[in-house]
């Protein structure tokens, strides 16, 4: 089988990419589907997220308050503090879910979109972990595909999908620009990417290049057999 990690900022048009993935027969799962469900009431995660940040965290129903939350990690420089908690526990579950795909179908193209790949290793780096699964991505993930686009082009997109009615489009651009902030730069990810798609176009020249590099992923997965 081979493990593939699908990366890109974000409103860089990974999750487009990951569905014509799918449609070409790639196994396809994604890291904050993943997250989210481990942020629900009951789950060990959502248990030390209120334990670390405290119970301003939470919202009235019991669940987090995830834009309150979003402030503290963005906007008030504990990121790090939330991804060592979030991020080893995304990780492990991403492995789960490989073995699971791969003793269905040996022969799958296993794909994980996640926006962190890089960044991943960047906080663990910077924790001192550098022992940690963590720090290595090439210890769980065979070949890595960056989806690049102006970050310009970027932000409109997050706004576009956040807003589409245009409401509170200023703060939503800003918002996107801090969190851009927070992720590595597109072509310190295309240096150490396998594959670079370059989703500056429109949707149908993203779709060729797509098109293009299934066939060599399904070789990389025959050699790797």
């Amino acid at each position: 089988m081979l493990r593939v990690g699908l990366t890109g900022g974000l409103g860089s048009g990974k999750s487009t990419v990951a569905a014509m993935l799918r449609e070409l027969g790639a196994q396809v799962t994604e890291s904050d589907a993943l997250g989210r469900a481990m942020m629900e009431p009951g789950e060990p995660v959502f248990a030390e997220i209120v334990r670390h940040f405290g119970p301003e965290v939470l919202g009235p129903d019991g669940r987090l308050n995830r834009a309150r939350l979003a402030d503290l990690a963005f906007r008030q420089g504990r990121l790090q503090e939330l991804n060592g908690i979030v991020h080893l526990p995304v990780i492990e579950a991403q492995k789960r879910w490989m073995d699971e795909v791969a003793s269905r179908d040996p022969k799958a193209i296993a794909v994980v979109e996640s926006a962190l790949i890089f960044e991943v290793v960047r906080d663990a780096s910077a924790r001192g972990e550098k022992e940690s699964v963590l720090a290595d991505w090439r210890r769980r993930i065979d070949r890595v595909i960056v989806v690049t686009a102006p970050d310009e082009l970027k932000i409109a997109r997050y706004a576009a999908r956040a807003a589409p009615d245009g409401v509170n489009r200023a703060a939503i651009e800003a918002d996107a620009r801090q969190r851009l902030k927070h992720q590595v730069r597109d072509a310190e990810k295309a240096a150490q990417a396998d594959y670079v798609l370059d989703n500056s176009g429109d949707i149908a020249a993203l779709r060729a290049q797509v098109e293009r590099l299934w066939p060599r992923l399904v070789a990389e997965g025959n050699k790797s057999r």
